[in-house]
C-alpha cells in the first residue's frame, strides 16, 4: 500500500492520486516536474498562438 505524504492515509497500490486528500502519491510525483513542464510548453503555444491571432484579426489604422 502506498501511504500519503501529506494526511498518512494508505491508499491501493496502483492509484496516482490519494483518496483523502487529492496529492500525488510518492511512487507518481517523480513525473509531476515533467507533467508542469509539459503544461507550461503547451501554455506558451497556446499564448502564441493567440497572439497571433490578434495581430492579424485585430484592425490597424494608420495616422
Amino acid at each position: 500500500m502506498a501511504k500519503c505524504l501529506y494526511c498518512q492515509q494508505d491508499n491501493p497500490p496502483q492509484q496516482a492520486e490519494c483518496d483523502n486528500c487529492g496529492m500525488p502519491l510518492p511512487e507518481r510525483a517523480d513525473s509531476a516536474p515533467e507533467r508542469r513542464q509539459r503544461r507550461f510548453l503547451w501554455f506558451c503555444i497556446g499564448l502564441a498562438l493567440f497572439c497571433a491571432v490578434m495581430i492579424v484579426w485585430l484592425p490597424r489604422y494608420l495616422f
